[in-house]
């Protein structure tokens, strides 16, 4: 039996969509907000050393030549945090991004399956419970004076599996409670919730990073484990509360403005024998477009969480700013997404074709970020212009395919009405675009490192010169 949700037991069927709609707008803002700390977190994790060394050099040399020998300076201390403090702490940051992104795959693929055969309120609340936890874990590292890479992780597998519960469930709720109508624009104002998670995670973590950089976890962990209490309360499942719509079209959830809808009453949902089953894996892979759209999202997503996981860093080194400067300035890629992501909404509303959207924004997007790198170079302004355009273009299809395809394929006519797919198809299009991101970002700190001694190389170079 299904129940609603204590705090909403008195409301009409109009004040439940929005309740839904609010309601898990902030639950997966909480989700990204608290993924976001590891990016701003990494340049204060090893920062730039050399003014250290020059230092350290200078009291070794004149320690030789004086009988007052100025102090030791313990630069792998005060410069970096162990264990990445050494010259491979590129790789290292990078084993603990492709570490949650490896556990994130491969429980997403589970969680779809198990989110169709649980209740998604208790579901999701335990979720984000036990990711604020894990979150506020990683953050304890700081004030417990923990160096051990073992340590971080096994905090960011644990935090990647739980956080896969996540997704399917808001978007299991959303896409039951709102039909095909207009689904394009409500879903793509809906998946802002990304970049606005982002970009407040941040902000908070950039707030603490140079001072008290365990902050940046702990508070996001905290925020997100009371969101988590604030879903057990009130959010509303779809199978609690039904209303009969007739109209000319086929019914939907999504009301047209024409339509006749008569309200009904609250009660108790007994399983019955002809009741439709969760649909299997298997099954979910057989509706048309699941895997086609998959395979985009893979590539699509690479990008995207190349920019999270990586761009604060990359604007580091490249601009020579501080943590705090880089990660702000970071927010304007997904200050991009967020209107992209309407974009791509609308347009595949008004022709009603999500894959050419998809397609023609991927395409744009590709020589956009090979601009992006070169256009960096000239200074703060154009780097801010391309952010927002990479951003858009990057993430306007990655928003359209894991929130109005995901629901579009969930509610596929081949399922003949059955309602109990979404999450799986969710769950499999989301995993499928993360399988290989472990091994592409993995790559990426290898690229980075390369490009670093290739650096030292031609300035020493530079310098026998």
């Amino acid at each position: 039996a299904f129940g609603l949700a204590l705090g909403v037991r008195h409301m009409g069927s109009v004040k439940y969509k929005a309740l839904t709609f609010i309601l898990t707008f902030l639950l997966y803002t909480s989700f990204h907000l608290s993924r976001k700390p590891i990016s701003i977190v990494k340049s204060e994790l090893h920062k730039n050393c050399s003014s250290f060394s020059e230092l350290a050099t200078i009291a070794s040399s004149n320690s030789r030549n004086q009988q007052p020998s100025l102090p030791s300076l313990h630069t792998d201390i005060d410069c970096s945090w162990k264990p990445f403090d050494k010259s491979n702490y590129k790789q290292l940051l990078g084993a603990m991004d492709y570490s949650f992104l490896c556990a994130y795959a491969v429980g997403m693929y589970l969680s779809g399956i198990i989110g169709e055969r649980l209740p998604i309120r208790l579901y999701l609340t335990v979720g984000m419970l036990t990711s604020g936890l894990f979150t506020c874990l990683f953050g304890l590292g700081y004030f417990y004076n923990i160096h051990s890479l073992g340590f971080y992780i096994f905090v960011q597998v644990a935090n990647g599996l739980v956080q896969t519960t996540g997704w399917p469930s808001v978007v299991t709720c959303i896409g039951n409670w709102f039909g095909k109508g207009r689904r394009g624009l409500i879903m793509g104002l809906w998946n802002s919730h990304t970049s606005v998670g982002n970009i407040l995670g941040s902000l908070i973590a950039g707030y603490w990073v140079s001072s008290n950089w365990g902050l940046s976890f702990i508070v996001p962990g905290l925020i997100i484990a009371v969101m988590g209490v604030i879903c057990f309360l009130f959010l509303i499942e779809p199978l609690c509360f039904w209303v009969i719509c007739m109209s000319s079209n086929d019914t939907q959830l999504l009301l047209p403005r024409d339509s006749v809808c008569v309200p009904v009453q609250p009660v108790v949902v007994v399983k019955s024998e002809s009741e439709p089953s969760a649909i299997s894996f298997m099954g979910a892979l057989r509706i048309p477009g699941v895997i086609e759209f998959s395979l985009c999202l893979l590539f699509a997503k690479l990008v995207s969480y190349t920019f999270l996981f990586w761009l604060p860093l990359y604007i580091t080194k490249a601009a020579h700013l501080d943590a705090k400067k880089a990660g702000d300035l970071s927010t304007l890629f997904d200050v991009g997404g967020i209107v992209g992501g309407i974009l791509a909404g609308v347009i595949s509303d008004k022709l009603g074709k999500r894959a050419t959207t998809c397609a023609v924004m991927l395409l744009l997007a590709a020589p956009t970020l090979y601009g992006f790198s070169m256009i960096s170079e000239f200074g703060l302004g154009p780097t801010i212009g391309m952010l927002l355009v990479c951003g858009g273009l990057v993430n306007g299809p990655y928003a359209l395919i894991t929130t109005a395809v995901s629901a579009d394929l969930g509610t596929h006519k081949s399922l003949k009405g059955n309602a109990r797919a979404l999450s799986t198809v969710t769950a499999i299009i989301d995993g499928t675009g993360s399988v290989d991101l472990q091994l592409i970002l993995h790559l990426t700190a290898d690229m980075l490192q390369y490009q670093k001694s290739g650096n030292k190389i031609k300035e020493h170079q530079s310098d026998i010169q």
